[in-house]
């Protein structure tokens, strides 16, 4: 299944045009080192948590607004040879002088996909960090796949589910502390891309109501750690597509 690079990252609110002229002209040296799809979206609709959110997670400051984002690779080894590059490419030193965020504050970590539900791209995009027992992950993989058809019962264009594979413990923020993970858990990135928003937020409502979505006992994931939000597109890339144009 498809492998892939996630980050949450703060950004200053008044810096969307800058980051996402920032991120569009970085995109093709991306695509220059192996990533297929290049995807970046505003924070829209983010709740605040008690206990996780995606604010917290990167220490977001009032002025700042979060970026969820990805790149696609088809597997591991695609995602490391153009990391690999990415370390000894000039250019990415440079662009390293200029960040409009405070990239000390950006998580990060590669992800294997265990669950994919369609291809089609979408609008508007949901979000999720999801702290995982190790000892659950296949509990958890069958929920998944199960909730990953009534999304696309209601709508959903593509859910993803992807669990740690190479996920780094940083010195400030990372996955593991946003989700407050304990000892012998694992972290989840996930997200349903949809339509637009109006769709997404009505298929909310109905699935809400949708008798799937009971919870059940025990659930193979903590519910008050996990945390959620719908984002808006700002850049979505095909650089595979153009690679094999060029």
């Amino acid at each position: 299944m498809t492998y892939f690079e996630g980050f949450i990252a703060p950004v200053p609110e008044d810096n969307r045009e800058v980051y996402r002229g920032h991120a569009n002209e970085a995109s093709s040296m991306f695509g220059d080192f192996g990533v297929q799809r290049h995807f970046e979206a505003w924070e829209s609709d983010v709740p605040e948590g008690k206990v996780t959110d995606f604010r917290k997670a990167v220490d977001a400051k009032p002025e700042e607004k979060v970026v969820f984002a990805w790149f696609e690779y088809p597997d591991r080894a695609a995602r490391d040879a153009a990391n690999e590059k990415m370390m000894s490419d000039p250019r990415m030193e440079e662009m390293g002088k200029n960040m409009p965020f405070d990239a000390k504050r950006m998580i990060f970590g590669g992800f294997n996909a265990i669950v994919e539900e369609g291809s089609e791209r979408g609008g508007y995009t949901d979000g999720f960090v999801v702290p995982v027992p190790e000892g659950k992950r296949e509990a958890y993989r069958e929920l998944a796949a199960k909730m990953a058809k009534v999304f696309r019962e209601h709508g959903a264009n593509r859910v993803v589910e992807a669990i740690a594979d190479d996920v780094p413990h940083g010195e400030v923020t990372d996955f593991y502390r946003a989700v407050k993970a304990e000892d012998g858990e694992t972290v989840v990135f996930s997200f349903i891309e949809w339509p637009d928003k109006q769709s997404r937020d009505e298929a909310w409502a109905k699935i809400m109501q949708d008798d799937t979505m009971k919870p059940e006992d025990p659930m193979p994931f903590s519910g008050q750690r996990m945390f959620w939000g719908g984002f808006e597109p700002i850049l979505d890339n095909d650089l595979a597509k153009a690679s094999a144009s060029a």
